[in-house]
């Protein structure tokens, strides 16, 4: 068995590893050197939040069997897609595709905070009251299947190779619970961090209750993005600490931070001020 082969039978345990053993590290991090005082318990949100990736990975292995793996080794073997016209040294190509791919997911993050039906399931992410590396990964099924949806058409359109693939769901789960970890990072470290990956003061800033600073910082794990398009701010003006999560119309725990509420969030009527394009 070659090594293309080998990814594709062992994709699933090789991500597993990854995401329990850096969810391990991050948790522990919290634990050691937390950054805000948590508002809830950590018991309660923790069921809530991992409760929905458990929902999340079971709507996704039933709807999409083969997941991106496996729509990048049809592209492959099709010879589909523009990586795949072209013939370039294989380390260059792989950095090419993980580049690219973070870019389609900056570019998807700003699309659902611009359209107002998407920000409605984008928004169970956001109304989180605390954060911590399980916000990281609270979406609505909705929003999972539609970002799915995006990778697959992203993966068609470049043909990115198979390791590729692999590389950018590792980076993006991994970075997703750094970024979202409640971790103290020294400042003068995190400045020099912070020109290669996203952060957590960083991303945490996103995450503020102010519209303004809510579209800032879209990145989850490449941080010029934001920088290069103009939606980067360093710092919130009232610092991390004192700076309040969430959205200001969504306050009640029982509503944002139980699993019923959260699923059913996108179809609350009120929409708030948070969305980019509020013409809709």
């Amino acid at each position: 068995m070659n090594w293309h082969d080998w990814i594709l039978a062992n994709e699933v345990g090789i991500r597993l590893s990854f995401f329990f053993g850096i969810f391990a590290a991050v948790a522990l991090w919290e634990v050691l050197v937390p950054r805000r005082a948590l508002m809830l318990s950590r018991g309660v949100r923790w069921t809530s939040n991992l409760g929905l990736v458990v929902l999340n990975s079971v709507v996704l292995r039933l709807l999409f069997p083969a997941a991106a793996v496996g729509v990048a080794a049809l592209a492959e073997q099709r010879g589909w897609g523009l990586l795949n016209l072209y013939r370039l040294p294989d380390l260059f190509t792989v950095v090419i595709a993980v580049v690219a791919l973070d870019f389609v997911i900056w570019l998807q993050h700003v699309m659902v905070h611009a359209i107002p039906l998407l920000w409605r399931l984008h928004r169970v992410h956001h109304a989180d009251l605390d954060y911590d590396l399980t916000t990281g990964a609270r979406f609505h099924p909705l929003e999972i299947i539609l970002s799915m949806l995006i990778k697959f058409a992203a993966i068609l359109v470049l043909g990115p190779p198979v390791l590729a693939v692999v590389i950018f769901e590792v980076l993006l789960n991994a970075t997703a619970m750094f970024n979202h970890g409640n971790i103290r990072i020294p400042e003068r470290i995190d400045r020099v961090l912070r020109l290669f990956v996203v952060t957590p003061d960083m991303h945490r800033v996103h995450h503020s209750v102010h519209a303004p600073l809510t579209n800032s910082n879209f990145g989850f794990n490449l941080p010029w993005w934001d920088r290069l398009f103009g939606t980067y701010v360093a710092q919130p003006p009232e610092g991390h600490v004192a700076m309040e999560i969430g959205l200001a119309d969504l306050r009640d725990p029982k509503q944002v931070d139980r699993l019923p509420g959260m699923l059913m969030l996108p179809f609350v009527r009120q929409l708030g001020e948070y969305t980019i394009n509020r013409r809709w």
